[in-house]
């Protein structure tokens, strides 16, 4: 497929872009500073502004989906603002363009640990993450109402942390999956790429919000 890659520099964002490559997917990234792209076979790279919904559907013009990965940095002094306003310019500039298939990647925070409770609403919940988790659950809560878009918004579990590559996970939906003993779910971040991939072919959770742990 022809995929569009929005925030490729990023924590998830970069294990996504290797995901894609090495399934020969062709992949063009947005980014604000593309000298801070490695060129590769596959891969062309497009200077655009996340948060400029024209820049966006330009940059998207012709391809089969675009990921989202974006997010403008967890120190920005603005942070909740900015990320809804990428987010929205994102939604927007895909529309724009025509493209109907939009992979989000989203937070653990707008998980439900118990009926009617998120977890970014949870005392124990870190400070330095909240203003993004709020915007993230904002973003979802917006996506729900979309109707013209084959939309899907993935959640990592509560520990997403660098390592190998295994190519297994397992699925689940509105709450965070635990591991065997109990205690929170965990996955690497290139397992949650492979994750991602396999939505963009498969298309299993069309306006669906989808999680998945080891």
């Amino acid at each position: 497929m022809k995929i569009a890659l929005i925030g490729a520099t990023g924590f998830v964002g970069s294990a996504v872009l290797a995901e894609l490559l090495q399934r020969d997917h062709q992949v063009t990234v947005l980014a604000r500073h593309p000298a801070k792209l490695t060129p590769a076979p596959g891969l062309t790279v497009v200077q655009a502004d996340a948060q400029n919904a024209a820049e966006v559907a330009q940059a998207v013009q012709g391809h089969d989906a675009v990921v989202s990965a974006y997010n403008p940095g967890w120190a920005v002094p603005d942070l909740h603002d900015q990320f809804l306003r990428g987010a929205r310019a994102i939604v927007s500039g895909v529309k724009a363009a025509g493209i109907k298939r939009l992979l989000v990647v989203g937070g653990a925070g707008s998980l439900f640990v118990a009926p009617g409770v998120q977890l970014v609403d949870t005392p124990e919940f870190p400070a330095e993450w909240k203003q993004g988790a709020l915007a993230a659950r904002q973003a979802l809560t917006e996506l729900q109402t979309e109707s013209s878009l084959d939309w899907s918004f993935v959640s990592p579990p509560i520990l997403l942390e660098p390592g190998e590559r295994t190519g297994h996970y397992r699925l689940g939906s509105n709450e965070p999956l635990q591991d065997s003993a109990g205690g929170p779910g965990r996955i690497s971040t290139t397992d949650l790429a492979v994750a991602i991939v396999d939505e963009l072919e498969k298309a299993r959770h069309l306006r669906q919000r989808f999680t998945v742990a080891h």
